[in-house]
């Protein structure tokens, strides 16, 4: 089975996702969902998680999570297998809750963090489950809003903080923040290897945490291979006399950085099968 790529550091963000098994409900009535922050919070409080936004939806749950000591897949061990046990003693049931392994993208937190903390509670709106988010009782948003008093696991003060100094203007405005999001792209347009949010300095910080995952097999190739060059940095036009020259830059794009040939044959206007030859001949 493959496996994801996890980068953990002291510091990192996330935006966390995990769903049902077989695609089933994980909530099956409110009591769950209590249940679930209950754990939650006993996991935020054990692990320092700082919980930025959250949202649970019946057959998934979306958290927003700062990790100061660097412990995610500890942390949501502990998280998804607690609740799986609570959840099992609950409904007199055995077996996995939840699918496999939880789904979590890295993310750039002066660049991302504010539009994610966005997204995760507009998940009920863009489900169709109500109007506007104020009318979902599951997610941050109306503890943010000041609509209701926060879980003492929830971090609102990050966010507010980034609309005005004073708490009520702050509110008024993440309100506003929120419902202008509405309708608009999602996010994830701008997701690199399926695992990075953030601009190319981001993505080159990194790098050094990245090297020793090019060597993990199991990880998907688009992951481990996050941080490599950009095509168009490997590639040119070339003219007729420079073929040698081609031929090397593309064996190097496919053999040493992970593109596949049809990537490499729309980049240079060939025939994939062309490219195919071409890596054969040189490999």
């Amino acid at each position: 089975m493959a496996r994801p790529l996890r980068i953990e550091f002291a510091g990192a963000v996330y935006h966390v996702t995990a769903r049902g098994n077989a695609r089933q409900d994980i909530f099956l009535d409110d009591e769950d969902r209590l249940l679930f922050l209950r754990v939650l919070e006993k996991v935020a409080e054990r692990s320092g998680l700082v919980v930025h936004a959250y949202c649970l939806m019946d057959n998934h749950y979306h958290l927003l999570l700062e990790t100061p000591e660097g412990n995610l897949s500890k942390a949501l061990r502990q998280l998804n297998g607690v609740y799986t046990q609570a959840f099992n003693r609950r409904h007199t049931r055995v077996g996995h809750v939840l699918q496999g392994r939880f789904k979590a993208i890295l993310v750039d937190k002066d660049s991302y963090l504010l539009e994610l903390a966005r997204y995760v509670v507009l998940n009920p709106v863009r489900a169709q489950a109500v109007k506007k988010p104020d009318a979902y009782r599951w997610s941050s948003f109306r503890a943010t809003a000041g609509l209701e008093a926060a879980p003492p696991f929830l971090a609102v003060d990050w966010v507010l903080s980034q609309f005005a100094k004073q708490r009520a203007a702050a509110r008024r405005r993440y309100w506003q923040f929120v419902l202008e999001g509405v309708g608009q792209r999602s996010p994830w347009e701008q997701l690199q290897g399926q695992v990075l949010l953030g601009p190319a300095q981001f993505v080159e910080r990194l790098s050094p945490m990245l090297q020793d995952k090019q060597r993990q097999k199991e990880i998907p190739r688009r992951q481990r291979l996050v941080d490599r060059p950009a095509l168009s940095r490997l590639l040119r036009p070339y003219a007729q006399k420079e073929r040698e020259e081609r031929d090397r830059a593309i064996c190097a794009a496919h053999l040493d950085h992970g593109y596949s040939l049809a990537e490499i044959g729309s980049a240079l206007r060939l025939h994939y099968s062309t490219i195919s030859k071409i890596v054969k001949q040189r490999a």
